[in-house]
């Protein structure tokens, strides 16, 4: 087995941490998006209140990348899985 395979294997075997940490990052979007309305809507309850707090929920975005990726990971494991599933099952038929 290469280390392609192996990785896959070992990846599969964690999805469901996978989808914690995605639940995660989502759950913490919350913030951000309340945090982006103030903005848009220019009321200032929580946007511009400390530059601090404006750049955490900001950066906030960046932390989506891992979600994008993840998710990717996860639609290439399950079509290699259905891939695989059907290799198996053809040859049975021949």
């Amino acid at each position: 087995m290469n280390a392609w395979s192996k990785f896959w294997n070992w990846y599969e075997n964690k999805i469901l941490g996978s989808i914690i940490i995605i639940a995660i990052i989502q759950f913490i979007q919350i913030p951000h998006m309340i945090w982006n309305a103030d903005m848009m809507l220019q009321a200032g309850v929580i946007s511009r209140v400390h530059p601090a707090i404006d750049w955490l929920l900001y950066g906030v975005d960046l932390i989506e990348i891992v979600s994008i990726i993840n998710v990717g990971m996860i639609m290439f494991s399950l079509i290699k899985k259905r891939r695989e599933k059907q290799v198996i099952n053809s040859t049975k038929h021949d």
